[in-house]
């Protein structure tokens, strides 16, 4: 028998069965159970069923009954090769001769069983070894608790492995993390954390797929801090990072608003080349959609299609939240479509649908919409029926809402829902009113913002007396007002004064009053259509309530402001001040600004005087206000101790303060003090502005002071103040006066090489420059210039040309240039007829003189200087009877008569 067993030594199963074939041949050695299952463990580990088969049934046929050792090792053979069916039926004639198997060989047939999934048959195999007395050991273990967790059984899972670390067998990380899995999923939080840190005490690292069920929970149970305190641990023990752990981590750094950090996350592992999983792609544009960058969002979708990603239902529907977030319409419906191809569309993505719709007042695709969403029986959340009720309510469609509501209360998960229920209560069954008398509904049963709704719904249907029940049940609610303003201001929103009004009405008739705010709006709304008697009806309604306040007495101001009656807005503001009302600096200016504008200084004024008695704290803007509309008023010398007072009380003045006072003291002429202030704003370290440069340089140039005015315009190039369109102008018009026309040109270029384009008055200013140093040509060469540039010359750059030419006695030019005016189709002015009679009478052209005339007597307006130079002409030249015509006319119209009018003035005498 030695001998034999030596001979069936060699490794490789050809040689054993050379030698087996050997012995039963020539050493007619009739072989024990120990040689026979050697053969059938050499063929077996080969996958030789067929010689397994025959050398177990040879081994009966001969007498040698098979041992536990041949039994397992026949089933370890058909285990090892997936021959279950086999392998099972052996198992049962193994069961049948009463055999005892070794843990070992259970162990073989349950891997076998799992690696194939058929967790059902794992577990009923481990339940017969359990019967049969068979100790498990680790290994056991760890197959049948995954087999009972993929197979559902939980519970006996988590008792199988509490036995197991009872037997001191140390569970696998593998194990551990299935567990921690399947603990995660059932939102059993504590168990799994425990679960962890009992791994953790035994010194076992967990894997990345623990980790990223760690961070699952960690991100359901909003423990953000925990997911990155085990991220920066995984860092630590160098646990591999794959991508669905980056996919939650973006996650998690969206949920902290740290959107940044989650875009740096995607673009990292878009570079370690890991980024292939359209989960990841998805969270990334969420992540984007939470920070409310919809573009950002669909960068990631584009990105993904440019990629090939496939698109599953799910990134359908984050694509369709992202074309609604940025109102894309188009681009929306075609990714609904994409996504009903898929199946019936979700609640949420047909919820987010119509709220574009709504966004974008297309109530009449929503309407459309909804219409399909019932024929294709969508499955409606309460979130859909929220909305489609608010279209509903809006459009006044009670037999709709009362139908949809019917649907929805056939579902028992409805029955406890207040905001469904108050509308089936409402519409589907007998009147709140009787209910409430029965004691069957109470005010605390009821949703108020389906209360608000049903309000909206009966103002639409004009239905006063439901509407009247259901804003006596709402009153009742907690929370009533904030409905009652919301619906409101949807109103005002929309424009709907009368459903405003309506509304308003009925809660004022109950004795109520919205809040403060919506009171304020609404007459800011009335104020804003110019409908004053509605905005008055609206405020005398409340103005003898104690709780009218400041919000509405400053809307009621404005209203008065905006329909042009700036007294009255004054003299609410005194009855409010006599009640005790602090309106505040900005009523103070409003109403100072108004009457101001409109020509009441003095009430302006007193106004302001008003607010100083009274101690008023005012702010900066409002003493500039004062400081400006007593500028208006010319009232100079108040506008400065408004100033000083503004000191006084330690108001900081601002630019515009300085910037007004400059003006103050310029159109005051006191040049010194205007230049005092422009000194202390500099050195108050404020930054002066182009508008405070200009402002001096203008009081300089009316003061003839031409190089000062220069220098502070280079100053201010110099302080990094690029000149505009405007300081051009004032200093070329500065200059222009003074007849300097090199520095007008100059300034002209620069102008143009600082992009400024010339337009009708800067070459007004350089004609004025060239006829005040009598470059006649140049002028005229300048109304060509504007031609051909095609800015038309207006009568106003004529009438220069022909006061140069008619100052000096040029009249004969002056005539072809008025005929080129009226050649051009301009219409003449009277400074242009003034011009030319001046030129006439000036240089005796008597004749000349009345023959213009009375070319113009029947276009031109009355004027003092034209009709006095006709009678001095027509006296001039013994015409009394036609020069006592014109006088007559002018005391028919009341136009005094010029006595000092020359013939011949400018004449020179021989």
């Amino acid at each position: 028998r030695r001998k034999v067993i030596i001979l069936l030594s060699p490794k490789t199963w050809t040689l054993i069965d050379c030698n087996y074939r050997l012995v039963l041949e020539q050493l007619s050695y009739r072989p024990s159970v120990i040689v026979y299952t050697i053969v059938l463990r050499a063929y077996g580990q080969v996958g030789k069923i067929k010689l397994t088969e025959q050398t177990f049934l040879e081994m009966l046929e001969v007498g040698c009954e098979p041992d536990e050792v041949a039994c397992g090792t026949m089933l370890c053979t058909y285990a090892r090769w997936g021959r279950h069916k086999a392998m099972q039926s052996f198992y049962s004639a193994v069961q049948e001769r009463g055999i005892t198997l070794s843990t070992a060989v259970y162990n073989f047939m349950l891997s076998s069983l799992q690696k194939k999934s058929l967790h059902e048959k794992v577990i009923d195999l481990w339940r017969q070894m359990v019967d049969k007395g068979v100790a498990p050991d680790r290994f056991t273990y760890t197959v049948v608790i995954h087999s009972l967790v993929k197979g559902g059984l939980c519970e006996e899972a988590f008792k199988a492995f509490d036995e197991m670390k009872k037997l001191e067998f140390v569970p696998e990380e593998a194990t551990y993390s299935l567990l921690i899995s399947s603990h995660t999923k059932d939102g059993k939080w504590q168990d799994a954390l425990n679960l962890y840190e009992d791994m953790r005490s035994r010194g076992i690292v967990p894997s990345n797929y623990t980790c990223a069920s760690l961070l699952t929970l960690y991100y359901k149970n909003e423990d953000y801090s925990q997911a990155l305190s085990l991220f920066t641990e995984m860092e630590r023990n160098k646990i591999a990072v794959d991508e669905v752990i980056y996919g939650l981590l973006i996650r998690i750094y969206g949920k902290l608003g740290l959107y940044e950090d989650a875009q740096r996350t995607f673009e990292e592992i878009d570079q370690l080349g890991l980024l292939s999983d359209e989960k990841t792609y998805l969270a990334m544009a969420q992540v984007h959609l939470n920070s409310g960058n919809a573009k950002r969002a669909l960068d990631i979708i584009e990105m993904m299609k440019s990629r090939d990603i496939w698109f599953s239902r799910f990134a359908y529907i984050v694509s369709l939240q992202c074309y609604v977030m940025s109102e894309n319409l188009d681009a929306a419906e075609v990714t609904f479509q994409a996504l009903a191809k898929t199946g019936l569309p979700d609640s949420g993505s047909c919820n987010d649908m119509l709220r574009l719709y709504i966004k974008l007042n297309l109530t009449g695709r929503a309407k459309k919409f909804i219409v399909q969403l019932r024929e294709d029986q969508i499955a409606f959340d309460e979130e859909l029926y929220r909305t489609v009720v608010r279209i509903y309510c809006k459009e006044g469609m009670l037999e709709d809402i009362g139908q949809l509501t019917k649907e929805m209360v056939t579902n028992d998960s409805y029955k406890d829902n207040k905001f469904i229920q108050t509308f089936f209560k409402a519409i589907c069954g007998e009147p709140l009113r009787h209910q409430k008398v029965k004691g069957n509904v109470a005010s605390n049963q009821l949703d108020s913002t389906a209360l608000g709704y049903l309000l909206r719904l009966y103002l639409e249907c004009k239905d006063f007396n439901n509407l009247e029940e259901i804003l006596k049940l709402l009153l009742e609610t907690a929370g009533s007002m904030s409905v009652l303003t919301q619906l409101i201001s949807n109103f005002l929103k929309e424009g709907d004064l009368s459903n405003v009004k309506a509304l308003n009405d009925q809660v004022v008739r109950l004795g109520c009053s919205v809040d403060d705010a919506t009171i304020a709006s609404i007459i800011g709304i009335y104020g804003k259509e110019q409908k004053l008697k509605q905005a008055q009806d609206i405020f005398t309604a409340v103005a003898d309530s104690p709780t009218c306040g400041k919000l509405i007495y400053n809307s009621m101001i404005d209203a008065y402001i905006k329909c042009g009656k700036p007294e009255a807005a004054y003299s609410l503001y005194k009855e409010a001040f006599k009640k005790g009302h602090d309106l505040g600096a900005i009523a103070i200016s409003k109403v100072v600004y108004s009457l101001t504008t409109s020509g009441k200084h003095q009430e302006a004024k007193e106004m302001i005087h008003l607010s100083f008695q009274d101690n008023l704290e005012l702010d900066t803007v409002a003493y500039n206000t004062f400081i400006k509309a007593m500028l208006e008023a010319g009232k100079l010398n108040f506008a400065t101790s408004i100033y000083e007072h503004m000191l006084s009380k330690g108001v900081s003045p601002s630019i515009q303060t300085y910037n007004t006072l400059i003006s103050v003291y310029g159109r005051g002429r006191k040049l010194d003090k205007a230049v005092e202030m422009f000194n202390l704003a500099h050195s108050s370290g404020m930054t002066l502005d182009e508008k405070a440069y200009m402002n001096l340089i203008c009081y300089y140039g009316k003061a003839g002071k031409r190089d000062e005015a220069f220098s502070l315009f280079t100053r201010m190039q110099e302080e990094g103040i690029n000149p505009g369109m405007v300081s051009y102008k004032i200093m070329i018009n500065m200059y222009a006066s003074a007849g300097l026309c090199d520095e007008v040109e100059k300034l002209i270029e620069a102008m143009q090489r600082d992009g400024c384009s010339l337009d009708n008055s800067t070459y007004l200013s350089l004609i004025q420059a060239y006829t005040k140093c009598l470059k006649y040509a140049e002028a005229e060469q300048t109304i060509s210039c504007m031609r051909r540039m095609g800015i038309p010359p207006t009568c106003a750059h004529f009438n220069l040309l022909l006061y140069a030419f008619a100052n000096v006695g040029m009249m004969s030019e002056a005539e072809r240039v008025y005929k080129e005016l009226i050649t051009t189709g301009i219409n003449p002015d009277l400074a242009c007829y003034r011009a030319m009679l001046r030129g006439y009478i000036d240089y005796g052209l008597v004749e000349e003189g009345i023959n213009f005339f009375e070319q113009i007597r029947d276009t031109a307006e009355p004027d003092k200087y034209i009709m006095s130079a006709a009678v001095h002409i027509y006296k001039y030249a013994g015409k009394e009877p036609e020069a006592s015509s014109v006088q007559d006319s002018m005391n028919n119209f009341g136009i005094p008569f010029l006595e000092n009018l020359k013939v011949g003035a400018k004449m020179k005498i021989p």
